[in-house]
């Protein structure tokens, strides 16, 4: 139910997030979801791979700046209003967002990344209101 992201800090200059990628693919890590969030210096690259453990690895021996971060999965139908349902949820369970971003595949529905401050509240408000959640496994399954 929770899953390691990966963050990467690049600095601003170009080719920095091709060499990431590259990096990824040259050790058959799977990009399956991302983000990049800027100031003028450096971004901040989040990241949901197939092994987490292995990119932050690489990464570091490339002289990457990495961590890894809890955030959860929360699968929905992709269509209007989902997105809103489950906010109303985390809204009214007082749940606070850091972050969050999706992606979402025609007929496999809606995956929204959420990084809550209490990831495990987080889980346990979702799932009382019998929301889908994802394990890492099943991520690679969509």
């Amino acid at each position: 139910m929770i899953i390691k992201q990966v963050s990467v800090f690049l600095e601003n200059k170009s080719g920095r997030l091709n060499e990431v990628t590259k990096i990824l693919a040259d050790a058959e890590i799977n990009l399956s979801a991302f983000t990049i969030a800027d100031t003028s210096d450096f971004g901040i690259l989040r990241m949901i791979v197939s092994d987490p453990d292995k990119a932050c690895a690489v990464l570091k021996e490339n002289e990457f700046s990495v961590k890894t971060t809890d955030v959860v999965l929360a699968k929905t139908p992709n269509k209007p209003g989902s997105l809103s349902k489950l906010l109303d949820i985390l809204q009214k369970e007082e749940v606070f967002i850091e972050y969050m971003y999706a992606f979402s595949m025609k007929d496999e529905g809606a995956v929204t990344v959420i990084r809550p401050t209490r990831v495990e509240r987080c889980v346990e408000m979702l799932q009382k209101h019998k929301t889908e959640l994802l394990r890492a496994d099943e991520l690679y399954q969509l």
